[in-house]
């Protein structure tokens, strides 16, 4: 039996329920940057979500792009998402370690080749702990299924499309720190320059979370995130961050609103910032 789409939030609670339905695909998304010092797939070995399997955005990803984890055309993601067990009547719930960081990308990545069965688990691990969710490090492999993509939405934008929204004035929002958006803060990718893209707005990602229980902030929260932000909701936007998964979080957040007329900038500053060809704002 197919499990009725319970939204792209589901609690701990809905999932500790669900745990065990055959149609339901739990993945870990956790990403670490090398910053961090910290191992993601490591991690999940040691101790996950039962029934949960690794969901690695480095290895679903361009291989010809230079920079990690960017968007793969839509015949690699099919067969990358096959191989892992998902099929077209799954429904994926996907979490990370940090609470929330990483996992609204895979969210992200599934809605753009027009797959909306995906969920994200609200709070991730650290709430799930919190809830007393069950933990093991016992491995669940999944064979592999046939996935196919009918649509892909136009969600994505390329360089070109910053560029020209920058010199146009169209709404840029960037979902990293105020201080790597002023440039008063150095930047986690190493050869960046510091700032942000030409008049282009800021809204810190960690701001729409709770900040105990890493759960999204109620949706009349979000709304004044965003409104403080300098933003118009209304019209298109496209989202920024460091490499492309923060962002993915105030795509989430915009979707709850209601809003759906965003595109994630793909490369985000870790592309931007390193192209000298490419105007940049700071403070310094």
């Amino acid at each position: 039996m197919s499990l009725t789409y319970p939204g792209p939030v589901v609690s701990a609670q809905w999932l500790t329920e669900h745990l065990d339905d055959m149609n339901l695909c739990i993945v870990d998304a956790t990403v670490h940057l090398p910053d961090t010092g910290r191992d993601a797939k490591a991690e999940y070995l040691k101790q996950h979500i039962p029934n949960s399997i690794f969901f690695d955005l480095s290895d679903v990803a361009d291989p010809n792009n230079p920079l990690p984890r960017k968007v793969p055309n839509k015949e690699l993601f099919c067969a990358k998402v096959g191989n892992l067990g998902i099929d077209n009547n799954t429904h994926v719930v996907a979490y990370d370690t940090p609470g929330l960081y990483s996992a609204a990308r895979v969210w992200w990545l599934f809605r753009l080749y027009g797959y909306d069965k995906v969920s994200i688990l609200d709070g991730g691990l650290p709430h799930w702990r919190h809830c007393e969710g069950k933990l093991t490090a016992q491995l669940s492999p999944r064979e592999p299924r046939i996935f196919r993509s009918e649509k892909t939405r136009d969600i994505l934008a390329l360089k070109a499309d910053v560029l020209k929204a920058s010199s146009s004035g169209d709404e840029i929002l960037d979902a990293r720190t105020p201080g790597r958006f002023s440039g008063d803060e150095p930047d986690r990718y190493p050869g960046a320059r510091p700032g942000h893209i030409p008049k282009s707005h800021n809204l810190y990602w960690s701001h729409l979370l709770h900040s105990e229980t890493r759960e999204l902030l109620p949706k009349e929260k979000l709304m004044q995130c965003f409104n403080e932000s300098g933003i118009n909701i209304d019209t298109s936007l496209i989202l920024t961050c460091g490499s492309g998964i923060t962002a993915c979080i105030l795509a989430l957040a915009l979707d709850q609103l209601g809003k759906h007329d965003w595109k994630i900038y793909d490369g985000s500053w870790d592309e931007w910032g390193r192209d000298h060809h490419l105007p940049v704002e700071s403070n310094t």
